[in-house]
């Protein structure tokens, strides 16, 4: 729990990741019932032994090599070892990786739990937002930290028994915080689903000896003035923020995507927060249709190289009509489907600029942001073909995490959108094969460019996230400057 080494600083998308905070798919993903599945933001119920051993486990396994290689490199045959059973992916094992720089969230709630007054404050929070007797609160906060953070986590007892719902979506850590430069900006859920998640973050990010440099850079919103009086929890009268709607694309430079999730209240406060605190000198709001389908902004867009960018085309480019169809001129086109860029800068207060599309605002923070020379590639979710695009876009074609600029992890079911990789000059490997690689010496982390890594994903893309989601990175070093710049 030592502070004094702890440091976060992201100023982009795709430097070189350092440190990240992530969750292993706990007990609750296992106990997402049909019946309450859409309630709990699931699309379908996942089989938790394979999306632990048959998937997420290479997730952890690549971020060691390329994170912590150390606690991995020339140990890979002992830790997947039958007897090993998994201890190294455990959070609560005696042999868990209990890495510094792929930090495990679960070990940072048992840690604040280990201070009984936090966890009598904490357990009394969870308890009234969960409806516990006061019984069940006493047992609770007699609990042991490490088994009570598990509790919080998968609502479920030692004994197996549910004593509330599940947080099955904390392994999308990106949702719950953004570090943005050397800031934390907490995020306000649209769903009751994400209420206790996001309690559990707060404690964590204000009580933990690793952000105890950081408290007074950590970034709350809050609620428009009266809004109790507002009519209703329709999204439109509430202010709404979660971290996939959060995008840190260069030093000086926020992207704040309008969604299903996130409000334009919510970004308008987002805005004022950051300039009001010298954070960035300039936010780019991009409104996207408020559909399941899209849910953030990262799930339309992410950044693969500082000239490189994979997104939905009917996002990059909104929908354009046919005038020589008459039914262009008799019916208003559809509002919801448009997609439009307004960027607010702090020394130019009232005067935004709005973008014709968002490709070209992804050209212009590559050219001008970034620092870009060469023309700006865009890889189109399924190539562009219907309807292989909104296919791939549903299983998180355009949810890539970038390891390093150039390196990228996403699914290996999206076909068509890895042959528009290749078609754009990508290695692209299976994440079983690159470990082989990267143990036996055959790869080096330092020297692998321009790679698209695929994960298995048979499962993990049920629960609708990607990596990118799955992932809130605290710590990113600088691009490195080009050539002659």
């Amino acid at each position: 729990m030592q502070s004094n080494l702890f440091k976060i600083g992201v100023t982009t998308e795709i430097g070189r990741l350092r440190k990240l905070l992530v969750h292993s798919p706990d007990s609750g993903l296992g106990k997402v019932v049909p019946s309450k599945a859409q309630d709990w933001l699931f699309e379908d119920i996942v089989h938790l032994d394979t999306i632990r051993k048959g998937e997420y486990d290479y997730y952890t396994k690549l971020l060691m090599y390329f994170l912590d290689p150390s606690k991995i490199k020339g140990k890979l045959k002992d830790i997947d070892s039958e007897t090993a059973n998994r201890g190294f992916y455990k959070p609560n094992h005696p042999n868990f990786h209990n890495s510094k720089n792929v930090v495990e969230l679960q070990n940072l709630l048992a840690d604040i739990l280990a201070d009984e007054y936090i966890r009598k404050k904490l357990t009394a929070a969870v308890c009234a937002i969960e409806g516990c007797t006061y019984q069940l609160q006493l047992k609770l906060t007699a609990t042991a930290p490490k088994e009570l953070a598990e509790i919080f986590i998968s609502g479920t007892m030692a004994d197996d028994t549910m004593i509330f719902a599940p947080v099955p979506n904390l392994i999308f850590t990106r949702d719950v915080g953004t570090t943005i430069n050397k800031h934390i900006l907490l995020n306000k859920p649209a769903k009751k689903a994400r209420v206790r998640e996001t309690m559990l973050m707060r404690y964590i990010f204000f009580n933990h000896p690793f952000f105890e440099a950081y408290q007074n850079n950590i970034i709350e919103i809050p609620d428009t003035t009266m809004h109790f009086l507002r009519p209703g929890d329709e999204p439109e009268f509430r202010t709404t923020l979660e971290g996939g709607d959060v995008m840190m694309v260069a030093p000086n430079h926020v992207l704040i995507g309008v969604s299903e999730r996130t409000s334009e209240e919510g970004a308008n406060e987002v805005i004022k927060l950051l300039f009001e605190h010298n954070v960035v000198e300039k936010v780019t709001v991009v409104k996207i249709p408020a559909k399941r389908d899209y849910m953030h902004l990262d799930t339309v867009f992410t950044q693969v190289r500082r000239d490189t960018w994979v997104i939905l085309h009917s996002i990059a480019h909104s929908p354009t009509y046919d005038t020589t169809e008459p039914i262009h001129f008799l019916k208003e086109p559809e509002k919801l489907e448009a997609t439009t860029a307004i960027q607010f800068h702090k020394n130019k207060p009232g005067i935004p600029k709005v973008f014709e599309h968002v490709e070209a605002l992804l050209d212009d923070i590559s050219r001008n942001d970034l620092g870009s020379t060469t023309p700006t590639k865009i890889i189109y979710s399924g190539g562009n073909v219907f309807p292989y695009d909104s296919r791939e876009q549903w299983t998180d074609s355009c949810n890539l995490l970038a390891i390093k600029e150039g390196v990228v992890l996403g699914y290996d079911r999206n076909d068509k959108t890895v042959e528009a990789f290749k078609a754009n000059g990508f290695d692209v490997v299976k994440v079983q094969d690159l470990i082989q690689d990267l143990e036996s010496g055959k790869v080096d982390t330092e020297t692998l460019t321009d790679t698209l890594v695929l994960m298995p994903s048979a499962e993990l893309s049920r629960a609708r996230g990607g990596f990118h989601c799955m992932s809130l990175p605290l710590l990113r070093e600088p691009l490195n400057p080009l050539k002659g710049t």
